[in-house]
């Protein structure tokens, strides 16, 4: 495990999260691909929200169980709790310092079917 550190673009929100970059998975849903996340799913001890509480807005469709955070002021969506693990938090690797999307290969998870594929091999489990 290894400690790191991101935000969004405007350096408003600012986190720390402990995990490894090999269960980084991709999402194909429609969210997903037009906010262009690479998800690393933690458990909430294993993540602190170090500044920008305040700048945080949220925004919520469908089941409304996953709850898409958001800077009010740049508009990068850092983290969020996911629909399938509404127990954990979702961090967006891109917005981690130094994260280089050349530089891993992330699991993929077909979104586009979510019933369907959380009943299989779900890569983040």
């Amino acid at each position: 495990m290894r400690t790191m550190e991101g935000g969004c673009h405007c350096g408003r929100i600012r986190f720390r999260v402990t995990a490894e970059l090999d269960g980084v998975t991709v999402c194909n849903c429609s969210i997903c691909t037009k906010k262009g996340i690479w998800h690393l799913i933690v458990p909430r001890e294993r993540f602190e929200l170090l500044s920008g509480k305040d700048d945080l807005a949220t925004y919520e469709f469908n089941t409304r169980v996953a709850k898409h955070r958001f800077c009010k002021v740049c508009g990068i969506h850092p983290f969020y709790i996911p629909r399938s693990d509404p127990d954990k938090i979702d961090v967006n690797a891109c917005c981690l310092d130094d994260f280089d999307t050349l530089g891993i290969e992330p699991k993929r998870f077909d979104g586009r079917n979510w019933e369907a594929a959380m009943e299989k091999d779900v890569p983040w489990r």
